[in-house]
């Protein structure tokens, strides 16, 4: 089977760039981008590519030489479905905040609405590939849907999630460790699987393609972010020890990452990972082994959340404390927004929280970010609910400059590991902030001789460690 037109329902991080790799891989392919949100689908067509609505570097390049060729953003959704031979579903799977499973189950509806869009559309043949971030045993409801559509068209499941890192989307696209693909075990779905593994074979060595079952394809993206996010939460326990016993996190991580059975990714302690990923993926993993009556799982992935929270609690409660009990009237200065570098993505962002318990204590914050714009940080800050929209406004700025935002500033928080922080002139902003000048490193990023700051530890600016 070979494919001609493809079709992918959700213009967000995910179906954006990997679209827009699959059309400059496969110049033969036509790839249509369809969402309901036109603003969106605007930001995407925008004539200066440089105003897509997702930063990631490379991407706004490669958008630039494929859209208008084999490349199409649209909100004609009914059309593309229509034309595609395989359709992505790549939309938001939230955690749902009602119902049964509140709080911890993935919340299906928008899967469940294209579903039933393409049964009512469709009318020949199509290859449905699950690109979102789902629960085990989704493609099993998908399949009851489209299978009672009564039109006598056939559908394949395919499950293919994505691992891609916010920041290196681009080249995670273009050099991935492995495509994971799930497909029924019968002879159409060998089919279907061998279709997409011929698209991904375009530019993806055959030996770094991977075929399961569908089930186990739904459950290793799970897993995998789990496991990742288990490694922070764990490095992170470990800096809480550290700072007591007056053990060095850094050098505890580098021993152990120097272990080829434990390796040095994620061991860098931090003020907590954020996302739209690792917390919704392992409260979905945390529901699913509930509801299965695996409590002792279920409790297992869930202190990883928990840690997680604990540790941003703790990042901000340090502050606090350090600026002598009390940031009630005092100037903080927050470098990052993002969740981390290289993104203007701000979801479960660790800054939005420590903003938040540093605003009940009636702080005044400046945020400076370079990718992320005002409306988003007081869309993130309104979001929560904690305080009037009025109060936000009140009592937080966002600043286009790190120099002006931390001017006359009590305390500094790194909070995302921008590589620009690394080359700020530090010795001109002591100099403009209020003595005793405090800076608190959430992301171990500053490159400095008076600055050498490691995981949490809080430094009086020109005099080292607390």
């Amino acid at each position: 089977m070979s494919i001609k037109n493809i079709c992918c329902i959700g213009a967000g991080y995910v179906g954006g760039p990997t679209m827009t790799m699959i059309a400059a891989q496969c110049a033969d392919i036509i790839v249509n981008v369809v969402d309901i949100n036109e603003k969106r689908i605007a930001a995407w067509n925008d004539s200066n590519t440089d105003n897509i609505p997702i930063y990631e570097p490379g991407l706004s390049e490669l958008v630039k030489k494929t859209r208008g060729k084999n490349l199409f953003f649209s909100t004609e959704v009914d059309q593309a479905i229509q034309d595609a031979d395989m359709i992505f579903i790549s939309v938001n799977t939230p955690t749902k905040t009602y119902g049964v499973g509140k709080g911890m189950a993935a919340d299906l509806k928008y899967i469940e609405l294209c579903a039933r869009q393409i049964a009512a559309v469709a009318t020949t043949d199509k290859i449905i590939v699950e690109k979102s971030t789902l629960p085990v045993r989704t493609a099993e409801a998908l399949k009851r849907i489209l299978d009672n559509t009564g039109n006598g068209v056939n559908f394949d499941i395919l499950s293919n999630p994505e691992f891609l890192a916010e920041g290196t989307a681009v080249s995670d696209l273009l050099n991935p460790d492995r495509v994971l693909i799930g497909g029924e075990e019968t002879d159409r779905g060998r089919l279907a699987q061998q279709a997409l593994v011929d698209v991904y074979s375009n530019w993806v060595p055959k030996e770094q393609i991977l075929t399961t079952n569908v089930w186990s394809s739904e459950l290793s993206k799970l897993t995998a972010n789990a496991f990742l996010a288990q490694r922070v939460s764990s490095i992170n326990a470990l800096s809480e020890l550290c700072e007591v016993t007056e053990a060095d996190v850094n050098e505890v991580a580098r021993a152990i990452g120097a272990d080829s059975r434990i390796g040095s990714k994620f061991l860098k302690a931090s003020v907590g990972f954020g996302g739209s990923c690792f917390q919704k993926d392992i409260l979905n993993l945390v529901y699913i082994s509930k509801s299965y009556g695996l409590h002792e799982v279920a409790d297992y992935w869930e202190q990883v959340i928990i840690m997680n929270d604990h540790q941003k609690r703790r990042f901000a409660r340090k502050i606090v404390q350090t600026l002598f009990n009390t940031v009630s009237g005092k100037k903080i200065t927050l470098l990052g927004w993002a969740f981390k570098k290289d993104t203007n993505d701000t979801r479960e962002s660790a800054a939005i929280y420590v903003a938040d318990y540093l605003l009940s204590e009636q702080a005044e914050l400046v945020i400076y970010d370079p990718k992320v714009t005002e409306e988003q940080v007081y869309s993130d800050l309104d979001y929560l609910g904690t305080r009037s929209e009025g109060e936000n406004r009140r009592l937080v700025k966002v600043l286009n400059s790190p120099y002006e935002a931390m001017d006359k500033a009590h305390a500094i928080a790194v909070l995302t590991e921008w590589d620009e922080f690394k080359t700020l002139n530090w010795n001109d902003i002591f100099d403009s902030m209020l003595k005793p000048a405090f800076l608190f490193d959430g992301r171990s990023v500053l490159d400095h001789k008076k600055l050498n700051a490691i995981g949490f530890d809080n430094y009086v600016i020109g005099k080292g460690p607390c």
